[in-house]
């Protein structure tokens, strides 16, 4: 045998040894769901951040989504240092809890609370540490574990926020984000190469006005939302469940967040993608429209670059459906608060002080829904006229649109509006609309304030 036969051979040879005893690996490609082969041959990092905007234990579901995300990403092999989580932390310990120390989302289901990381809890819970987090910025922080998103040019990014939600803005618990400060945000972490990809999950109410006509496609930025821009996204695992323990008075979860978590729970993330992912929650959140935004080429890669991959998962098929009968009823998320009062009352003994504790609660919350749909139905009056006042404040722009053109007038006339008439609420979110176009129809601050004080003047404290 010549050199150059006996090369070959022992070439030959030395190949396949790597490849039996698997020290030589192949990127890993189905061809059913045709992902992409980048997400399986790139060295970077995977990093998430996980958002729980709201407080008071009525919001339970959301700090339990963000909980269960975490479980999700921690088994898929991400590290702790990689994971940053915002939550109040206001729900495992409250008094209202039945099971101290315990979160779950969704009936009897396993405690997902139990080693998440407690980076940014209470007050620290608010926009300004959110953007310096995404930015890696720790100069901007304040309090807080000092834990920020070190992502660089190779890695993949995962954001989950779960809140309420309204036209143009996300809930905190002190302030609000706007769209466009996020939008901003994300394209200076994209300028400074902070990511090679990134993939944002959004729960909230008008989630999709978030990115309408503002997140462009260049970003290399893949969004879904639970929400369309004009509607309610719903909670789950609600009161009048019937596989819902009745020590539970509110929702344990959120449509669309329970979908893509236990569709992650039980698939194999190697073998799915993120189209596969976004197809069985459309399917399953029936209530709401999910909707996808920014660079739809991301669409083919698979979870796993994002998430990781429970490894228990790797024998499970990617083609069963998480279509779920248990889900047998939906709480619009701006009602879950009087649905837990409601629960709270009928629960209460007869003649008790809870009783009456609660009655007063719920009093209180429709007595502020009233005032709430009082003060904007009059401030548009004042500022429009009767007869015009409905069809400005209500009125829809053109899908591709932003919601308002002048974001700065928006936060302002909020602020005014919040001055006079007091805080909005989670029910009142869903009149930003009203305030944004109040701003597009050109109405001065002068004539803001004026009006604001004068339909609020006698306001009732609620």
């Amino acid at each position: 045998m010549d050199n150059q036969s006996y090369c070959g051979v022992l070439l030959s040879l030395t190949l396949l040894s790597l490849a039996i005893h698997g020290s030589f690996c192949f990127p890993e490609i189905n061809g059913d769901n045709k992902g992409s082969s980048r997400t399986t041959t790139d060295k970077g990092k995977g990093w998430a951040v996980l958002v729980a905007g709201s407080s008071g234990y009525d919001n339970y579901r959301h700090q339990a989504d963000i909980c269960h995300a975490y479980q999700i990403l921690k088994k898929g092999g991400l590290k702790d240092e990689n994971i940053i989580v915002f939550m109040y932390d206001d729900i495992a310990y409250n008094s209202e809890n039945p099971r101290k120390g315990v979160i779950i989302n969704k009936p009897n289901g396993p405690d997902v609370y139990k080693g998440v990381p407690k980076d940014y809890t209470g007050d620290h819970v608010n926009a300004r540490n959110l953007y310096a987090v995404i930015l890696g910025d720790k100069s901007a922080l304040t309090g807080g574990s000092g834990k920020v998103l070190s992502s660089g040019p190779n890695d993949h990014v995962f954001i989950y926020y779960a809140d309420h939600g309204s036209v143009g803005l996300l809930g905190m618990p002190s302030d609000y984000v706007y769209a466009k400060d996020l939008i901003r945000v994300l394209q200076k972490k994209h300028a400074s190469k902070g990511y090679k990809s990134m993939v944002f999950y959004l729960e909230a109410c008008e989630a999709g006005s978030m990115f309408e006509g503002l997140l462009s496609s260049n970003l290399n930025i893949y969004a879904t939302t639970a929400s369309n821009a004009e509607e309610s996204s719903y909670g789950t695992y609600c009161p009048g469940d019937p596989s819902l323990p009745d020590e539970f008075d509110t929702c344990l979860g959120d449509l669309y967040s329970i979908s893509w978590m236990e569709d992650c729970d039980i698939s194999d993330l190697h073998k799915e993608t993120l189209e596969n992912q976004y197809e069985r929650v459309r399917r399953r959140t029936t209530n709401s429209h999910v909707t996808q935004y920014g660079d739809m080429s991301h669409k083919q890669e698979f979870l796993f670059a994002y998430m990781g991959a429970d490894l228990s998962n790797r024998s499970h098929t990617s083609t069963s459906d998480i279509s779920s009968p248990s889900i047998s009823r939906a709480v619009n998320q701006r009602d879950t608060k009087l649905l837990y009062f409601q629960q709270k009352l009928q629960k209460a003994p007869t003649g008790s002080q809870e009783k009456q504790g609660a009655q007063k609660q719920l009093l209180l919350e429709i007595a502020h829904r009233k005032n709430v749909d009082y003060s904007i139905t009059k401030l548009g009056e004042v500022l429009f006229g009767h007869e015009k006042s409905s069809n400005v404040l209500m009125n829809v722009r053109p899908q591709g649109q932003p919601v308002v053109d002048n974001w700065d007038c928006f936060k302002n006339f909020m602020n005014i509006y919040e001055k006079y008439c007091g805080h909005l609420s989670a029910y009142g979110m869903k009149y930003t609309r009203a305030i944004a176009n109040i701003c597009n129809a050109g109405i001065t601050t002068e004539k803001m304030v004026a009006a604001s004080d004068q339909t609020c003047a006698n306001k009732p404290n609620v």
